[in-house]
């Protein structure tokens, strides 16, 4: 398997010097089998742009999952070159909820809040609710479960192709009610987690919905995690500021790794 990071900046991009390394992009993660071309995408933050980086002027063919629909994880959508091309064919999925899917979508990205709707992006794309459960997307074993986040329902992802596994969590608030993803995350090669705060900002920002980097690293030794990448920084941490977290945070028994453009991590 193999997971590029498009993106991982939490709630607005972040933009500047003091942001490159890490990046400014907002989530959006691709997966694919082993030298192949990317045919499933977690989430269509500005950082979908950076799909053409591995595709070059080639269109993508396969699936899109949202994790949920903040403007952070859906903004890279009419901007992206790989996904709005016209030899594209996409299905899109997002969290089942009342109405239609693609006028769900399109309360965000249509007018008056933007001069064109999902179905006016070109190539051939399919929209689709989906439910939490087991399903078999573009080959490969996608697990969806819910978990808590502040502002409209909100799904992890466990992927895997029968040999390594991914478990995709970007957006996780943090509250005594919250249940953990155990379903998603136990044993998992690697696991992108909402690590927005530390612990010591939790008590100001909880009400935001987001996830402590502490809890993250807690999380995975208590699960059998093999690495830890915490994700969805928060915009206004310079890459600096997160050198130091992962300095100060580093372990004896797990790997640790702050996620960033670019990245790419292979099983």
């Amino acid at each position: 398997m193999d997971v590029t990071i498009h993106g991982c900046r939490g709630s607005t991009p972040a933009t500047g010097a003091a942001f490159d390394r890490y990046g400014g992009d907002t989530s959006s993660v691709s997966v694919a089998r082993s030298d192949a071309l990317p045919r499933l995408v977690l989430d269509a933050g500005t950082g979908l742009r950076r799909l053409a980086d591995l595709l070059g002027d080639q269109p993508f063919r396969g699936s899109i999952l949202l994790s949920h629909l903040h403007w952070d994880h859906t903004h890279g959508l009419p901007f992206a070159p790989s996904v709005d091309h016209d030899d594209a064919d996409i299905d899109l999925y997002l969290p089942a909820q009342e109405g239609d899917p693609l006028d769900v979508l399109s309360r965000a990205m249509g007018p008056p809040h933007f001069p064109i709707t999902p179905a006016q992006l070109r190539g051939q794309w399919r929209f689709h609710f989906l439910e939490a459960g087991s399903h078999e997307i573009e080959g490969f074993e996608v697990l969806a479960s819910d978990v808590p986040h502040k502002g409209g329902r909100t799904l992890g992802y466990r992927v895997s192709d029968h040999v390594s596994s991914v478990a995709y969590v970007p957006d996780y608030w943090l509250t005594q009610a919250s249940a953990e993803p155990v379903d998603l995350v136990t044993g998992v090669d690697l696991l992108l987690h909402d690590a927005q705060h530390v612990e010591s900002e939790m008590q100001a920002k909880a009400f935001l919905g987001h996830s402590s980097v502490e809890y993250v690293i807690d999380l995975a030794r208590r699960h059998g995690v093999r690495h830890a990448g915490l994700f969805h920084h928060d915009p206004a941490r310079t890459d600096d500021e997160i050198d130091e977290i992962i300095r100060r945070c580093r372990q004896p028994d797990l790997e640790i790794t702050a996620a960033s453009a670019g990245w790419r991590y292979r099983t």
